[in-house]
């Protein structure tokens, strides 16, 4: 009997015993995986002092040159706009700031999730644009960005002259995001901290290639996209729990924002691909659009979510036609 209870009781505490051993194992891989990719992709530019910490830049052009500012999506960082869009604003002369939003790159995250919403970051990047000594600049957002760029007109219009928001997320999610148990359990605070720091960087570094080709659907993919975009800083598991309590967190932040849309008065260009699949321009770019008093509304013709990878000369288009929109309404009207 009791040799039968003994065995019970090491049959009942094996999946215990195996699953400490998967998450040690996986919490060695992460932390190689994090320095590794540190290693890699060092910051490339200067710091900014904010309140609780510092968000890292990239930055290029000549420093008297019209400011514009690059926010990036989910999953990416600086260099992801950078590298897209973001030399060839340079070498139109435009003064170029890309930020690592916080919590991702090299940037803090200074209140931890209290810093996933779009408002929050947005706070953030006014006090850094404030150091800097920046604004009103155009702000470019991709993506998730959309959000971002749309609360920093909102709340800090001082730093805002003009918005291009590139395939952007600015309209309320038509329902409540569903998941199944085991995401909802997975995403639980305390669960979701720990599979970051094990688990999650060493399964998201198998994934990163084969999601870094398809972000670019229904177009090929850049041919290195993810060494230019320094895609793998996500991996790090500070990094990856933000990201999703980023996206997460969106749904309620755009519900709050959006009935705010219509007091906007900055010239803004709404520019989507026509054929996205992951920010679908009927549902996000178009009726943005149409909240949005005066945007102006540009659909690439047979083109997806990327960009300003794939398309960049139209996108630094928009941003130069918005500039010269800016300096022409600057301009007072002559005296009769």
């Amino acid at each position: 009997m009791a040799r039968a209870s003994g065995l019970l009781l090491v049959l009942l505490a094996l999946p215990f015993a195996v699953a400490g051993l998967v998450l040690a194992l996986g919490a060695v891989a992460s932390l190689v995986i994090s320095l590794r990719v540190g290693a890699l992709y060092p910051p490339a530019g200067p710091f900014v002092d904010v309140p609780g910490g510092r968000l890292a830049t990239i930055q290029a052009g000549p420093a008297d040159g019209k400011p514009v500012v690059l926010l990036h999506g989910a999953s990416a960082n600086a260099a992801d706009p950078m590298g897209g869009v973001g030399y060839l604003l340079a070498a139109r002369g435009f003064r170029v700031i890309a930020f690592d939003r916080p919590g991702f790159g090299w940037s803090d995250r200074p209140h931890g999730g209290a810093d996933a919403a779009p408002q929050a970051q947005a706070t953030l990047i006014a006090d850094a644009l404030a150091a800097m000594g920046v604004g009103p600049a155009i702000v470019l957002g991709h993506s998730w960005a959309g959000a971002l760029a749309l609360a920093l007109a909102l709340d800090h219009p001082e730093r805002v002259a003009g918005l291009v928001l590139a395939a952007p997320v600015g309209m309320p999610m038509p329902g409540p995001i569903t998941l199944p148990w085991y995401w909802r359990l997975a995403l639980k605070p305390p669960i979701l901290w720990v599979l970051s720091r094990t688990v999650g960087p060493p399964i998201a570094l198998a994934y990163l290639r084969e999601a870094g080709n398809r972000v670019f659907k229904p177009e090929e993919p850049v041919p290195g996209y993810i060494e230019t975009s320094r895609a793998a800083l996500v991996l790090r598991p500070h990094t990856l729990l933000a990201n999703v309590q980023d996206l997460v967190g969106l749904t309620p932040s755009l519900a709050a924002m959006s009935p705010r849309y219509g007091t906007l008065h900055v010239p803004t260009t709404v520019v989507s691909g026509a054929a996205d699949p992951i920010v679908r321009p009927d549902l996000q770019a178009q009726p943005l659009a149409r909240a949005i008093p005066g945007a102006r509304l540009v659909l690439l013709t047979g083109q997806g979510h990327m960009i300003h990878y794939t398309a960049p000369e139209a996108l630094a288009g928009a941003v130069s036609d918005l500039e010269a929109t800016i300096r022409r309404d600057a301009v007072p009207a002559a005296l009769p």
